[in-house]
């Protein structure tokens, strides 16, 4: 059995924060059942361009395979009792909908024990169930600018930047993949469920860090810096070769002791400005214009290739393409194939946790409604007659191109 292949999640989920949690759990065996609005066509990765035909896109692709899809209407009576036959027979009740919504549709741990008392019931919002902001959507862009992020990224003249990822998204959904697993770690010991109120907005302010406990016990004032430095260890940044950038990093002494060999300015290693992280922090003007002339010199290739056999860590600034292409991204399997009726062979990237040295299996995203029969048959043991009378009842909603893949 794989790691999670007992745990069974019902994914009431959408675009990328709540699916980028659930496939991680999903890669690891767990079955993740997508329930997905009629109403809406499903969840709105399936429409998200440049690479989307229909209710199929590459996007959602990355973000739901290994995972299972039905259409049901939650707001009919007859979607309502086969969602509460779901929530009998699963671990979890996942969502990732506006902080006030949960509680509305009938979807919290309070709302849920009397079918389950083990359910754990995990909502990832915007900005969480509670406090004044609980009712806004969130985004990602939005939460960067928010929690201070922005305020800090880019360089100092320039304006406030995002992150080229939406690295507050993927971290919640991060979060929130660790939040169900201790609930249901907690609910197996205790035999009692519980609710992970986990939002957008926490994550985003918790990433803050040592800036944060810098800034809340002293006089730092985080601020952007140039060339992406870190913001007190001198030198630790980007710097600019003849053809290309590097990043160099001197995070230990002993790493600027080898720095100052490998670029041929041994004596400023034992330059008293430059003797300790304090003193190169305060004089860094004075060494990153010596750095800067230096590296410029020669082209980035040779500079790596001095510095890595000087055990000085660094690296080249890549593109996405040559990031993918590279000999570790490679060596490691970090590119995956799935094979998908519209798009053919995909080759995406995988899920970074490891769990033993069995490798996963990946199976592309389903179609919308794709997995009715498995689901509905196999999960819930209804016979065709119950099924019959809930389509007409309305809880799978119109199906439109979906009816074809419900199978």
């Amino acid at each position: 059995m794989k790691p999670l292949g007992d745990i069974r999640v019902i994914a009431i989920e959408q675009y990328g924060a709540g699916p980028f949690g659930s496939v991680h759990l999903a890669d690891l065996g767990a079955e993740v059942i997508k329930i997905e609005d009629p109403a809406s066509g499903g969840d709105v990765g399936r429409y998200v361009p440049p690479y989307q035909h229909g209710e199929d896109s590459l996007f959602f692709e990355v973000f739901n395979r290994n995972k299972r899809s039905i259409s049901l209407d939650l707001t009919t009576p007859d979607g309502r009792a086969v969602f509460e036959d779901l929530v009998r027979v699963s671990d979890v009740v996942y969502s990732n909908l506006r902080g006030d919504v949960p509680a509305k549709i009938g979807i919290t741990y309070d709302q849920l024990k009397h079918l389950n008392p083990r359910i754990v019931c995990c909502a990832l919002t915007g900005f969480g169930m509670t406090g004044p902001r609980a009712t806004e959507p969130g985004y990602d862009y939005v939460l960067q600018g928010i929690a201070g992020w922005m305020d800090i990224t880019g360089e100092p003249s320039g304006p406030p930047t995002k992150s080229g990822l939406s690295l507050v998204d993927y971290s919640g959904g991060l979060v929130a993949a660790i939040s169900i697993l201790a609930g249901v770690h907690a609910a197996r010991r205790d035999a009692i469920g519980t609710d992970c109120d986990v939002s957008l907005f926490d994550t985003a302010v918790s990433m803050l860090t040592y800036p944060a406990i810098w800034n809340l016990n002293g006089d730092f004032e985080p601020a952007r810096t140039h060339h992406s430095a870190h913001p007190s260890l001198v030198p630790f940044q980007a710097f600019q070769a003849r053809e290309g950038w590097i990043v160099v990093a001197c995070p230990k002494e002993k790493f600027w002791q080898r720095l100052a060999v490998a670029v041929g300015r041994p004596e400023l290693a034992g330059d008293e400005r430059f003797a300790t992280f304090a003193d190169r922090r305060r004089n860094a003007a004075e060494l990153l214009a010596i750095l800067d002339e230096v590296f410029v010199s020669r082209p980035a290739g040779e500079w790596l290739d001095v510095l890595r056999a000087a055990g000085v860590p660094c690296g080249p600034v890549n593109t996405v393409s040559q990031a993918l292409a590279d000999e570790h991204t490679v060596a490691r399997g970090m590119v995956v194939e799935t094979e998908h009726p519209r798009f053919g062979t995909v080759r995406q990237v995988r899920s970074p946790v490891r769990v033993g040295t069995d490798a996963p299996d990946y199976r592309r995203a389903p179609a919308r409604h794709e997995d009715a029969t498995t689901v509905l048959t196999d999960v819930l043991g209804y016979d065709a007659a119950r099924v019959g009378k809930l389509a007409r009842g309305g809880a799978f909603g119109d199906l439109g191109e979906a009816g074809e893949a419900g199978r």
